[in-house]
């Protein structure tokens, strides 16, 4: 009989890593099914496309600046390793099914490319001048422009008026006729800056690097806040109802009314607002405002699952029925609505920087509103490397997650797939 006790927690951890390897076989072929499901859609491709490429972006920037550090090495591996595994598998033929042998094999190419990316990019750029924020450019390109009367050519002849701002190399004033040996700032693109740099002397593309991390760091905590509030407020006042109902949907229905872009104004006006402290107020103010309301109808739905029902006679505690069977079936339409957190954190915050409102170092909205700031957007064109890199970072990276949340649309809703 002893022997009988003593064998019997082994068979139950013995039955407990069957069956949670029988859960994450069923967790893997779900995603399998949606991935493939998800490939289909081409616009869906296009925005993670994208999104891969800002990723790439904000990772490569501390290895130019500092080298391949463990945390970016990291980092790189979790980004490139499902590309090399996804463009070497097929090539394997029979041998992709072997895990033994494809597993190391993509793992170890995947190594190789990144210590080659660390080797050959590691620490090329200059602190000095390529920093995004005390970064400046010591030898600029020179411009030569003759004073003149009248100019015809803003590039090689500057007006008497103009010629007051600068002097000959030996202090005297610039006379008419006389040939100014000026500095350029700002600069276009050229060899030591591809994308130019800005008036203060700034690599333009290190600040767009450097911009895709505060976008990437923004996005993600202001989803995540989102779906954990949401998600919660939404579960809880399906199953609940009554005056638990009632009180988080007038409140879902205040902050529906109340313009959003207003309350950030108002608050990073009268508080110091850092990145972080602007992305957990959009979470908040989704996850208990409109997504709250959608996830409240999804979960509405899975209360009526006779499962739900079952939970419930045999015994479930209301925090355990809400947590293990109603939350689980609502997770999906929220990873959903994470993606549309996203591309509205973006744009609030390319907002709320050119509006001069945040405290952050660097950002694509602040590039712009240094343009603004400086003059330089009322000079047409000539000047397009201030403005147009910056602007399209915002408007491509918003919209590619609404693209993958579109495409996610689809496979998560039967009823719009295609037939």
């Amino acid at each position: 009989m002893t022997d009988l006790l003593e064998a019997r927690p082994a068979t139950d951890v013995a039955g407990k890593g069957s069956l949670w390897r029988i859960r994450a076989n069923l967790v893997w072929a779900g995603a399998t099914s949606n991935w493939n499901m998800f490939r289909t859609n081409r616009v869906g491709i296009v925005g993670l496309a994208i999104i891969l490429f800002f990723a790439l972006m904000a990772l490569i920037h501390p290895v130019l600046m500092s080298g391949m550090r463990w945390y970016s090495g990291a980092a790189l591996f979790l980004l490139v390793w499902p590309v090399v595994a996804w463009m070497i598998w097929p090539l394997l033929g029979r041998l992709r099914h072997e895990r033994r042998v494809t597993f190391p094999l993509t793992v170890g190419m995947t190594a190789v490319l990144l210590a080659a990316i660390g080797v050959t990019f590691g620490g090329v750029w200059d602190a000095g001048t390529y920093h995004p924020v005390v970064g400046n450019e010591a030898n600029p390109p020179i411009l030569h422009r003759t004073v003149v009367n009248e100019v015809t050519d803003p590039a090689t002849e500057m007006s008497v008026r103009e010629a007051l701002l600068y002097s000959n190399p030996d202090g005297s004033p610039l006379l008419l006729g006389d040939v100014a040996e000026i500095r350029e700032q700002p600069t276009g693109p050229y060899g030591r800056h591809w994308l130019g740099t800005d008036p203060l002397g700034r690599d333009i593309l290190s600040q767009l690097m450097k911009g895709a991390q505060g976008a990437f760091l923004l996005g993600m905590v202001a989803a995540l806040v989102t779906v954990l509030f949401a998600t919660s407020v939404g579960a809880v006042a399906a199953y609940m109802g009554g005056w638990i109902d009632s009180f988080f949907m007038r409140l879902a229905d205040l902050l529906l009314m109340l313009p959003a872009l207003a309350i950030f104004i108002v608050m990073s006006s009268v508080f110091s607002f850092e990145l972080w402290h602007l992305a957990i107020l959009i979470g908040v103010l989704s996850g208990f405002g409109g997504v709250a309301i959608v996830l409240k109808s999804q979960a509405l739905a899975v209360k009526v699952k006779p499962f739900i029902e079952a939970a419930r006679v045999s015994g479930g505690s209301t925090i355990r029925v809400i947590a293990v069977h109603v939350i689980p079936n609502v997770i999906p339409l929220s990873f959903l609505y994470m993606m549309f957190t996203v591309t509205a954190a973006i744009q609030t915050e390319a907002t709320l920087s050119f509006l001069g409102l945040l405290n952050i170092d660097m950002s694509w909205g602040l590039m712009i509103e240094l343009a603004r700031n400086q003059g330089y957007f009322l000079t047409g064109m000539r000047f397009w490397w201030l403005v147009f890199p910056a602007g399209a970072c915002v408007s491509l990276l918003a919209a590619s997650f609404f693209l993958v949340g579109r495409a996610m649309d689809e496979v998560i809703n039967p009823r719009l797939r295609k037939r």
